[in-house]
């Protein structure tokens, strides 16, 4: 029993020593380095002109990226959570020369956008990996369907497949 006792007590004094090592050491974060080194956030108006001029404005785009590289996936929360890049706003109305510029530049892409721009295999691909996603809504509620409507005769192939899988 004694044995049982000194174990049971060199565990606890170990974890309380181990506890408090946690608990007193300077915080860690991954990447800390880069956290300082960044720059300030941008000004909410600046991104939420972005996103706009994405839905329309190619010119007004480039001229604010150029201002701002760092707009290049800023994201506007119209709210309720219906968060949407300017890329994002090319993709429901339609704009591949927007999308495509945007893309050129290194933005994010994703399947909405390669759904607009008739992306058969990137669309097949997603939803193959993952076939709940068909449910899934881009910026505005806005579905699949109306995506691959947006990307005209070079999506129409995608919206075929999609209809073939039960899209609404």
């Amino acid at each position: 029993m004694q044995n049982f006792s000194f174990s049971r007590r060199k565990f606890l004094g170990l974890s309380t020593a181990g506890t408090a090592g946690i608990l007193l050491a300077p915080p860690f974060s991954f990447g800390q380095n880069q956290q300082q080194n960044k720059p300030p956030a941008l000004q909410p108006d600046l991104v939420k002109e972005f996103v706009i001029a994405g839905h329309g404005n190619l010119d007004r785009v480039k001229e604010l990226l150029a201002r701002e590289p760092g707009l290049l996936n800023a994201t506007w929360d119209w709210g309720g959570g219906d968060f949407e890049t300017a890329l994002g706003g090319a993709g429901h109305m339609g704009r591949k020369d927007i999308a495509e510029y945007l893309i050129n530049q290194g933005t994010r892409m994703d399947i909405f956008i390669a759904t607009m721009l008739g992306k058969l295999d990137i669309v097949k691909a997603m939803l193959t990996a993952y076939p709940e996603i068909i449910h899934s809504k881009g910026p505005h509620g806005l579905t699949f369907l109306h995506h691959a409507k947006k990307g005209g005769e070079a999506a129409l192939p995608v919206l075929q497949y999609l209809e073939s899988l039960g899209a609404s």
